[in-house]
């Protein structure tokens, strides 16, 4: 891969000259464990809990260390549907905003842009959600109180997690444009469900008007089969009340001229209490199509919920750990929704995973952190292609959740080489390779190995003809006795040779320093949201006698194979615009402004940890025009302008 650096000031001095100091315990580490990072002064947030747990043991019996990958060409038949290379995305609790995305229009977080870059890069675009619990009681305003783009109100609270409404400028969404500009980024919103008598579609109209073509959808209620449990509803509440609550909505943007896209709505964005059959038999898909820009569901493969609210069953991680490290894993969620991806299709809309990771309420320390959690995002994320989803976002929920794929520090330590990158984000810029550029991208299980759930493969289809293969081995084996080799011909004959990639680690168990071809976001507290290290694609020569390549995958590990030159060059095939910063945010060594850690956090329901965030700025004036940007000012911000004063190099 190229990377193209461009050098440049952030910002202006003396826009930002305060350091940001967080006191006070807020964060809880369920099971006692509080470490300290060498690079700050920090104590205990659940993003860098360093629990590592025990691998488990290599299966007995055995999986086969040596098995055929025959691919055929041409009418192949259980082919996925044709998909986009930004498959992978991400959903962003809304009161996360202002740390993820940036402070307002005029300062962006360079991570995050490098991160979206780097998909970019291999995928052709990024599609990001800002929405979750917090969505419901947003309201969008002129100004807030402290001239933040994003406040909470702690006076109105609500949900067995707390839950506080939220007020935000249209800085959120001038930003979200801003970004767009830069690195390809297409939008979910949600319009705020919690009251369906005084619609507040502010969101929607300043959407359109600033994101234009990359607001890709509204969704409209989430979690509504939950509503009742929390409150929000009457017990009696249904999916018969919901589709009506959601005709009264189309009914609000219908007459709402600033809404100028009527067809952007998703639902029904279920929990699981309901199933989506409950709602199709509603009417709710056809009486709605024309509004409807695609069927939607939430959901995650357990919680730890007990360990955060006290509620549910306990669960222990070291003890679920296992159930993460197999082919069925992935293949058990995909069963929860029986035929609702075919029935999307004969309705004319996608279906989309809007909401997922590890477990919800945070996930749990050492697993949802570690690279077997790496390694089952691959696995089901590809599980989710090839069942014939068209996009999953996987959840990114504050400081005190587990299972992040990428979080900002703790506290501001002055640069932006801070960021801690997770296992999460290495699935998404793998995933984003598996499937390419091409858009045409067709997923097939191979069943691989007889089909041990230790040893899964897909095979990626173009045009009728295989061009990738991943290959995943689950088992975690130092001795190399686990370590397997998948022998792949084509329709009987094979390449001269293939490239590989590989992402490794010593052992499932192991948190953070993962390598994706020879490459990696290091440790926590020490990314800029760009890989470093030595790029390492490896050659394999083909067997002509016996018309096999032979690729050997580690345990652990994951190694993708590309079968033509076209192939990796589709997936890699140019210079990654990438936004190194020297921005310093106590340049002059100015006050530090004190916050409580609870800014740094979110709450999401049942559906992830429940902290919040609030605005970190004391007085701080922010744009509230509402219009689209004509000049973008953070592209002068970010990519130089007349504040450069760096260079642009290509290195290999």
């Amino acid at each position: 891969m190229h990377i193209l650096l461009v050098h440049s000031l952030l910002f202006s001095i003396g826009l930002v000259q305060a350091a940001v100091t967080a006191y006070g315990p807020h964060v809880q580490s369920p099971f006692g464990t509080t470490t300290t990072a060498a690079s700050a002064s920090y104590t205990g947030a659940a993003s860098y809990d360093r629990t590592i747990l025990q691998p488990p043991p290599p299966p007995d019996p055995a999986p086969p260390t040596q098995f055929n990958v025959e691919l055929q060409t041409g009418g192949v038949s259980g082919l996925s549907i044709q998909h986009i290379g930004s498959f992978f995305g991400f959903s962003i609790e809304f009161s996360v905003t202002t740390q993820v995305l940036g402070l307002n229009s005029t300062f962006l977080q360079v991570p995050f842009l490098n991160l979206m870059a780097n998909l970019q890069q291999r995928g052709g675009s990024v599609r990001v959600r800002v929405g979750g619990n917090t969505q419901e009681t947003a309201t969008l305003v002129a100004s807030t109180p402290d001239g933040a783009a994003l406040e909470k109100d702690y006076s109105g609270v609500s949900n067995p997690t707390s839950t506080p409404p939220l007020v935000f400028t249209s800085e959120i969404i001038k930003m979200m444009a801003e970004i767009s500009a830069l690195t390809n980024v297409y939008w979910y919103m949600g319009v705020p469900f919690n009251d369906t008598q005084h619609w507040r579609l502010q969101i929607a109209e300043v959407g359109e008007a600033m994101l234009g073509n990359y607001l890709i959808g509204l969704q409209a209620g989430n979690e509504p089969d939950l509503y009742s449990r929390h409150g929000h509803r009457p017990d009696y509440y249904a999916p018969e009340d919901y589709k009506e609550e959601f005709g009264l909505l189309i009914d609000a943007m219908n007459a709402d001229s600033n809404i100028p896209n009527k067809d952007l709505l998703i639902g029904p964005n279920l929990a699981g209490v309901w199933s989506p059959t409950d709602v199709w038999e509603t009417g709710f898909a056809t009486d709605f199509n024309q509004n409807l820009a695609a069927l939607g569901v939430e959901r995650y493969p357990t919680d730890n919920c007990y360990a955060q609210f006290g509620i549910g069953t306990p669960r222990n991680g070291q003890e679920m750990f296992p159930t993460f490290l197999t082919h069925q894993s992935g293949k058990n969620i995909v069963n929860e929704f029986p035929g609702a991806p075919a029935y999307a299709q004969s309705v004319g809309k996608p279906f989309i995973m809007s909401e997922t990771n590890t477990a919800s309420c945070g996930g749990f320390p050492g697993l949802s952190d570690s690279f077997g959690a790496a390694l089952w995002g691959i696995d089901y994320s590809l599980q989710l292609a090839y069942s014939n989803f068209s996009t999953v976002l996987f959840h990114v929920g504050g400081q005190s959740v587990y299972y992040n794929p990428f979080m900002p520090p703790v506290r501001n330590q002055s640069t932006f080489q801070q960021w801690t990158i997770g296992p999460i984000y290495y699935s998404a810029l793998v995933v984003a390779e598996v499937l390419g550029s091409s858009n045409t991208a067709q997923v097939l299980d191979l069943d691989a190995n007889d089909g041990n759930d230790y040893t899964p493969g897909y095979a990626i289809y173009e045009n009728g003809q295989p061009v990738r293969v991943a290959l995943t081995n689950f088992i975690s084996d130092p001795s190399g006795n686990s370590d397997y080799t998948a022998s792949i011909s084509i329709g009987g004959t094979v390449p001269a040779q293939v490239k590989v990639k590989y992402l490794l680690a010593d052992s499932v168990s192991q948190i953070y320093n993962f390598t994706w071809a020879g490459q990696t976001f290091g440790g926590p507290f020490s990314s800029d949201g760009r890989l470093n290290g030595t790029l390492d694609i490896q050659t394999i020569p083909c067997d002509q006698t016996n018309n096999v390549c032979r690729v050997k995958v580690p345990a652990p590990g994951f190694a993708l194979v590309f079968l033509t030159d076209g192939a990796l060059s589709e997936s890699d095939q140019s210079a990654t615009m990438t936004f190194p910063t020297t921005t310093y945010t106590n340049y002059h060594g100015g006050p530090t402004v004190t916050i409580d850690p609870s800014v740094l956090a979110t709450s999401n329901g049942e559906k992830g940890f429940a902290d919040s965030l609030a605005g970190t700025s004391q007085g701080r004036q922010m744009s509230s025009a509402l219009g689209f940007p004509q000049a973008l000012p953070s592209l002068v911000a970010v990519m130089a302008g007349a504040l450069m004063i760096g260079r642009l190099a290509l290195v290999r």
